[in-house]
């Protein structure tokens, strides 16, 4: 697994994806996901070992409010949530950040601390990958295809280039894939 880089901790994006590279149907619906999962649940209890931080988009934050809430994660685990405000009755260990996503994670990389992990939305990890401050995907890749629906990166001009680390297979078909983002190439290369 990975640690850290020298200058902080690293963000990294983990996520369950389906064949055709969506995160969930377009309403947000993800039932494609329940399925029985095998006795290592694919190594999450190990990821959550490894990082401190999450960091959010609201919509996808006010989703995993209305399934239980953020507690699961861990209660030495730091939220960070972008939005433009905070909602009525927001709960004390979470943060809600107004300003770019680029120039904040920026400053939080500086800070010591375990890995950070960018749970949501596409348009959230599209603006981090744009700032150059994602280092690493682990992508699940589910073996179903939904047809349509929400793009694990929101939509942009980009050119990402990355170097699998490593692959996994698990019982159930599930891959895991984890890749490390090279940096970007110089014109002319």
């Amino acid at each position: 697994m990975w640690r850290y880089y020298e200058n902080g901790p690293k963000d990294h994006r983990l996520h369950r994806d389906e064949f055709d590279g969506h995160i969930a149907r377009s309403d947000g619906d993800m039932a494609w996901l329940d399925r029985p999962q095998p006795a290592d649940g694919y190594g999450i209890s190990a990821f959550f070992g490894s990082i401190d931080t999450i960091l959010w988009r609201r919509k996808t934050y006010d989703f995993a409010m209305s399934k239980g809430g953020v507690d699961p994660y861990g209660l030495d685990v730091k939220h960070y949530i972008f939005s433009h405000g905070a909602p009525v009755g927001a709960k004390p260990d979470v943060e809600f950040i107004t300003e770019p996503a680029g120039d904040f994670a920026h400053r939080l990389r500086a800070c010591p601390g375990k890995d950070i992990w960018v749970t949501g939305g596409a348009g959230l990890i599209a603006s981090l990958l744009d700032a150059g401050v994602i280092d690493e995907f682990i992508i699940h890749v589910i073996p179903v295809f939904i047809g349509e629906g929400i793009p694990l990166i929101g939509p942009r001009h980009r050119l990402v280039r990355r170097t699998l680390l490593s692959s996994r297979r698990s019982s159930d078909g599930v891959v895991r894939l984890h890749y490390r983002v090279r940096p970007p190439t110089p014109p002319g290369r």
